[in-house]
């Protein structure tokens, strides 16, 4: 079964069942190590407290995580992956143990035929309830165990709901280890469903001290581990998920250590995904993650002997394989392919640096703490690179006093003391902003900072950060987007502004010259400038008709101001229906082409709250406070840049919204220039289909609904067809059968079958003459192999391509009646048959 089949099945079962289906756009958990999450259970502690509306008492999804926890076992185990695919069912006081045990029993041996006698259940000790229900299914006594807190007790990780969970697993057979159940650990017991019963509340000092008033269940059903024991492969790395990434990877590479090859697959597609949900490269927090798991994969890449960049085909590759499941990756894929790039460019400056020093030290067995720090703190090698190749060597680093190093640099800093060999620090004193009237300043150049130390100087090519006495660049805040701009030196240096941070940081690249402290000139790009003040005012704009159409709890909870667009967060308890959004841009562009004025005035924060400016959620606020008026309806307090008139921000386009949280909604949009250029491209979409369809644009969604009803049926009836014609390719296979020894014996090359039908083709001849199938076809430049055996034959099929799948340069897969195997060589296939054919025979007892 294919993943995509997997998905359908699952939220097919449930919906049947009165469950509504959660929408899929991304939430960003709290948890560090689960960085993304389409329903996080703090999004519904709400509702596990008693607080469930009609439509969230059944609820399922499928969720998409990244977890890093685990990161030294990807590769080397069967299910760790960095990210995976999560289904799950929701009850908020609507239904509990007795309904979800009977539907994911009844889901796991029906709807996705798993043999009943390899399913293990775990279950909480003290939960003698669920142990029951199992035995009332069916399940023997001697394949439940009894697991304690670590293993079958749930929780947020924070006070709150939490509750005893019962796991389902299945058994891999003794091929993977020896037997004893879940409860033994290691790889044949491969856990697939969790079930956790939401019963009990907890305090700060995690304590039970209460039942929930509404009894809830939460379950996590792994997309990626149903599909190893359903494709019938040893591990995730060979299922549909992965495998194609995997075999992208294994072209740039050719042949190498394996581990590495699933390194970099894994991690090229958890980058893709965390890209795509706006998380991008930094030095801290989901950023930090970011980076890590790109530099990984660059660093095993090499390791692989690949020069060139990687990481724009691997990424590519995950789009082109998932973007129809989750469109956002489509729609991210030139944002996914520049970020990516970007990373790889930087980072190889910094391995060429970095490796061959550290190469040496591996070699001469002297890879100190002071080594390791040197390498991060100098050239910016990462750390845990570094412990990567350390162990690969048979080395350990001493983290702690690595990290006591680390500490004591950043210390230094922070206390502005005087280095060894490094002079006196100049004074910090502060940044002077002037930019609200102006986008070019004389200035003077105080400090040069690299990788946070203070340093002397700087020369082209060197990323620094560089603080002025006075600045017109604004720094990142409220939302608003850091500025960019150029930096001169009087000296002669040009040094290119990439971003502004809080505390007027200038984040800069040394273009041409030596920079070192002085007077300068500080201009910023206007142009870009506008097209932020332009969102910025338009964002309070749509923030005061928010309120206005929805109720004044609208409040704003986050934002993102930036060029010719903005993201815009409010409190909300519902979606807002398509309708009602196209009545907010209108009001939105209507109170924009009214042209009100832009009055900014200062006030202390008593008068200007008592005046009515509204305060942000989150934001901190001095006792002088700056207010940005736009006509008489919007006041709000606000450090941002504007324009000086409402008709100058427009038009503003509202691109969607989304859920992001518990009772928290997100809008975006386009703004100016960005805005008209979107509906321009919308309306030539549209002009282009109505002239395919032959029909005018007001007509064509109608003829298009009629065109793919009329495709679905073209295809039904295509579908029933190929049913058909394989039927009778699989008689006319079985006509051709021999009798050899016990059985009957099939070896045929096959033509126009595609890879997915292979396997199922051989089965259905099996049915039909028992004994042993063999099937080749060259598909897509590859050779391919598909053997089937009978059960009764005691032997696992792969035992039949063995041989056969060396001479096409490859291996042989499945553990089951039923193996494939497939390799470059395509030249081979038939000499790889014979070798089959002779194994075959072998098997059946003929000799």
């Amino acid at each position: 079964m294919r993943s995509t089949q997997i998905r359908s099945t699952f939220l097919d079962f449930f919906t049947a069942r009165g469950h509504r289906q959660v929408p899929s756009s991304s939430l960003v958990s709290p948890d560090p190590e689960l960085l993304l999450t389409n329903a996080g259970m703090n999004q519904f502690k709400p509702y596990y407290l008693g607080r469930a509306t009609p439509d969230f008492r059944r609820a399922t999804t499928l969720q998409k995580c990244v977890r890093t926890g685990d990161l030294d076992n990807v590769g080397r185990t069967a299910r760790h992956v960095t990210f995976f695919e999560m289904l799950g069912n929701f009850s908020f006081g609507g239904y509990f143990k007795e309904e979800t045990t009977a539907w994911a029993w009844e889901l796991i041996t029906e709807g996705f035929g798993l043999p009943r006698d390899r399913l293990w259940i775990t279950v909480y000790e003290d939960d003698d309830e669920a142990e029951r229900l199992w035995r009332r299914l069916g399940v023997p006594g001697e394949r439940i165990q009894r697991l304690g807190k670590a293993d079958n007790y749930w929780s947020m990780g924070m006070a709150g709901p939490c509750g005893p969970s019962s796991e389902i697993h299945y058994d891999r057979g003794p091929a993977y280890g020896p037997g004893g159940g879940p409860a033994s650990g290691g790889e044949r017991y491969l856990e697939l469903w969790n079930l956790v019963f939401m019963q009990d509340v907890r305090d700060e000092d995690f304590r039970i001290v209460g039942e929930l008033p509404a009894k809830s269940i939460d379950t996590g059903l792994g997309v990626d581990r149903l599909a190893i024991v359903l494709q019938d492969v040893p591990d995730i790395f060979h299922t549909d998920l992965l495998l194609p990434i995997l075999e992208t990877v294994r072209e740039l590479a050719g042949f190498g250590d394996d581990t590495s090859l699933k390194i970099v697959a894994d991690h090229a597609r958890a980058a893709a995904f965390l890209i795509a949900d706006g998380v991008l490269p930094s030095g801290d927090g989901r950023g930090y993650v970011l980076r890590r798991l790109l530099r990984r994969a660059i660093r095993h890449a090499r390791l692989l002997g690949v020069d060139e960049a990687v990481l724009p085909t691997l990424t590519g590759a995950v789009v082109d394989l998932h973007g129809a499941t989750w469109p956002e990756l489509e729609t991210a894929r030139p944002l996914i392919e520049k970020v990516v790039t970007a990373e790889e460019e930087g980072f190889a400056r910094t391995l060429r640096q970095g490796s061959r020093i550290l190469d040496t030290a591996i070699r001469e067995r002297r890879l100190s703490p002071k080594v390791a720090f040197d390498l991060h703190d100098t050239y910016g090698f990462p750390f845990d690179l570094t412990v990567d190749a350390a162990r690969a060597a048979g080395l350990t680093v001493d983290e702690d006093a690595f990290g006591a190093l680390l500490e004591e640099r950043r210390r230094r800093s922070r206390s502005g003391r005087t280095e060894p060999g490094r002079g006196p620090r100049p004074g910090s004193g502060t940044t002077a902003f002037v930019g609200y009237d102006a986008t070019r300043a004389e200035a003077r150049l105080r400090t040069i900072l690299r990788d946070g130390v203070e340093v002397p100087a700087a020369v082209e090519g060197d990323e620094v950060e560089v603080l002025l006495d006075r600045t017109p660049f604004y720094a990142e805040a409220g939302g608003q987007v850091g500025d960019r701009g150029v930096i001169r030196t009087a000296s002669g240096a040009v040094l290119t502004v990439t971003d502004t941070r809080p505390g007027h940081v200038h984040v800069a690249r040394v273009e041409s010259g030596e920079v070192v402290p002085g007077d300068a000139e500080a201009v910023v790009d206007a142009e870009r400038r506008a097209a932020v003040a332009r969102s910025h005012t338009a964002t309070h704009v749509l923030h005061a008709m928010l309120r206005r159409t929805l109720g004044a709890h609208a409040t704003q909870r986050g934002s993102l101001v930036d060029a010719g667009r903005l993201r815009f967060d409010f409190a909300h308890f519902e979606p807002l229906s398509p309708e009602r959004l196209r009545a907010v841009q209108t009001l939105v562009n209507e109170r924009l082409l009214d042209d009100p004025e832009v009055r900014v005035w200062h006030a202390d924060r008593a008068e200007a709250e008592a005046a009515g400016a509204v305060a942000l959620f989150g934001e901190t606020y001095g006792e002088r406070v700056r207010i940005v008026d736009i006509g008489d309806f919007s006041r709000e307090l606000c450090g941002g840049t504007h324009v000086g008139h409402g008709s100058q921000a427009g038009p503003v386009h509202l691109l969607g919204e989304s859920s992001i949280g518990s009772g928290l909604r997100r809008i975006e949009a386009l703004t100016g220039v960005d805005a008209l250029r979107h509906q321009d491209r919308e309306r030539g979409l549209l002009t282009e289909l109505a002239d395919l369809l032959r029909v005018r644009s007001d007509e064509a969604p109608e003829r298009l609904r009629q065109r793919l009803a009329e495709l679905a049926e073209a295809r039904r009836v295509l579908e029933r067809h190929r049913r058909e014609e394989l039927t009778a390719e699989a008689v006319r296979l079985a006509g051709h059968a021999k009798r050899v020894g016990q059985g009957w014996l099939v070896v045929q090359r096959v033509s126009g079958v595609d890879a997915d039908e292979l396997r199922p083709l051989a089965a259905e001849v099996l049915e039909r003459r028992g004994g042993v199938v063999v099937l080749g076809a060259q598909i897509g430049g590859r050779a391919l192999l598909v053997a089937a055996v009978s059960p009764d034959l005691g032997e696992p099929a792969r035992t039949v391509l063995t041989t056969a799948a060396t001479a096409i340069g490859g291996g042989a897969g499945g553990k089951g009646t039923v193996a494939n195997a497939g390799g470059r060589h395509t030249g081979r296939l038939d000499e790889a048959l014979r070798l089959a054919a002779t194994s075959a025979r072998a098997l059946l007892g003929g000799g």
